[in-house]
């Protein structure tokens, strides 16, 4: 048979789903797993841990930076090939991460490694919400679950473990081997979808948007511990907040904008954004800062605190085994406004004196917010988008994460502004200040049952039938691969 390809094969649905699910795991795991090893890095660079901070900074602002153009990416040049590269990129800066002789190098790997995060979670879903109607996506909440909730929370515990009994260069070594597989997964399984831009690149609305997400997140991130009249973060901070008006006015006027911002007055699309920026704002500043009141009321130690928030990814993995059962008999909004009513009652639980002392409440109640919280994320996840079209799915995803990124950043800022100086020390620090931070995720979640009175009361129908791998509508050019030829 030579001259005959020969390949394995691969259910394209099938292979969307492992090869995105690996690689949303190696960008999950990424975002926390360094924490614990800061200050192990700084030691063996011979640089103060201010420096090694630079570590998560860079990732952090560059994933930022890679939000505003996954969307025209993935349209312009197909979410199979932008995908695949921003995933191979992420894999061999991991390695370069790992082989880092000295700190310089490292943060510019950790930097790339961000960009291709920014660029993998919007292009993935989008690949993922391509191959799966509405009314299968109820489908996809034990596959979302997984990245979203449980690898960021293994993150802490993993660098841990990990630096201490290897080393820290085995934080970004994991990632290679199972890189590797999804990209050659990927390369046979995957389908091409190149939908095309509408027109020439929005090159304005790239170097107001992408400066403004990088130097917002930079603020945010520095402001609350390095105070917020520090030249670099005021700086930051003014600069990037005119940089994002600007951008947002000309989005509005272009004739082919970087980003559809008309997308989101959709009612269903924009309640479901907005909906994700305020809940990541509520979640993102409760775990940020209840392990913090952990150690205030009891003394624990750092991993101590971070472990009691554990629960809360077991109770997401929970949640994601019974909304799929539960959406289609409730609703969108009946299955979201009371979630996130019960949730902002366990998190205003957590301000109250007396629960933090208690290890097994606070575990207790962690569990609870997964469960309830997590009901809400999903539902708003997978429902948000049952009135976008495949042309506007590459749009619609990169908008929803940067909505998603900075809701998160600003809960925490929220949180950290509202501690102010408070710090824990080896003795019992004053708890006050983090209560009220706790109560004041307690209110975010709380408006987000107001939003959620927005969504449509239905849950996706299913059309009169279904052709399992048939190529997506919606005037895309659909490219599938040459077929395989058995042998």
């Amino acid at each position: 048979m030579s001259g005959l390809l020969i390949r394995p094969r691969i259910r394209p649905r099938l292979a969307v789903v492992l090869v995105y699910t690996a690689a949303m795991c190696m960008n999950g795991l990424d975002s926390t797993i360094v924490n614990p090893a800061l200050f192990t890095i700084a030691g063996d660079f011979d640089r103060p841990v201010s420096a090694a901070n630079t570590v998560e900074t860079a990732f952090l602002v560059a994933l930022a930076v890679g939000l505003p153009v996954a969307g025209w990416l993935g349209d312009r040049f197909g979410t199979k090939r932008v995908f695949l590269g921003a995933l191979t990129a992420f894999t061999v800066s991991s390695a370069v991460c790992g082989l880092a002789p000295d700190l310089d190098t490292l943060v510019v790997a950790r930097a790339v490694q961000g960009l291709a995060g920014g660029l993998l979670t919007p292009v993935g879903m989008t690949l993922l919400f391509r191959a799966y109607p509405p009314h299968e996506r109820m489908k996809l909440a034990k596959v979302l679950i997984v990245p979203t909730a449980l690898m960021p929370a293994l993150g802490p515990p993993l660098g841990g473990l990990l630096t201490e009994h290897l080393s820290w260069h085995w934080l970004f070594f994991v990632n290679v081997p199972i890189g590797a597989a999804a990209v050659l997964l990927g390369v046979f399984g995957l389908r091409e979808h190149v939908e095309g831009p509408e027109g020439k690149f929005d090159t304005v609305g790239f170097w107001l948007a992408t400066p403004a997400l990088g130097l917002l997140t930079y603020a945010l991130g520095f402001g609350p511990s390095q105070g917020w009249t520090r030249p670099a973060v005021a700086v930051s901070a003014a600069l990037g907040s005119v940089l994002l008006v600007a951008a947002v006015l000309h989005q509005l006027r272009a004739k082919t904008p970087l980003l559809k911002l008309r997308l989101l007055a959709d009612r269903v699309y924009g309640s479901a954004s907005a909906l994700a920026g305020v809940t990541a704002a509520g979640l993102m500043g409760v775990l940020f800062v209840f392990p913090l009141l952990y150690q205030a009321s009891l003394g624990a130690s750092a991993l101590d605190a971070g472990l009691s928030v554990f629960p809360e990814a077991v109770g997401l993995m929970l949640a994601s085994q019974v909304v799929d059962r539960l959406l289609p008999r409730l609703g969108p909004r009946l299955l979201t406004v009371p979630a996130l009513l019960v949730a902002a009652a366990v998190f205003a639980t957590l301000a109250i004196p007396g629960v933090a002392e208690n290890a097994w409440s606070v575990r207790g109640l962690m569990f609870l917010i997964g469960l309830v919280l997590g009901t809400a994320v999903l539902t708003v996840q997978i429902s948000g988008f049952e009135s976008i079209g495949p042309a506007d799915m590459g749009q619609a995803m990169g908008l929803f994460q940067i909505v998603r990124t900075l809701g998160g950043a600003l809960g925490i800022a929220a949180c950290a502004a509202v501690i102010g100086g408070g710090h824990v020390t080896e003795t019992a620090a004053d708890p006050g200040p983090y209560r009220t931070a706790v109560w004041v995720t307690a209110g975010l979640v709380a408006a987000g049952a107001l939003i959620a009175l927005r969504l449509p009361r239905e849950a996706p129908q299913p059309p009169p039938f279904d052709d399992e791998d048939a190529p997506p509508p919606g005037g895309g050019l659909a490219v599938d691969e040459a077929p395989a030829v058995k042998g």
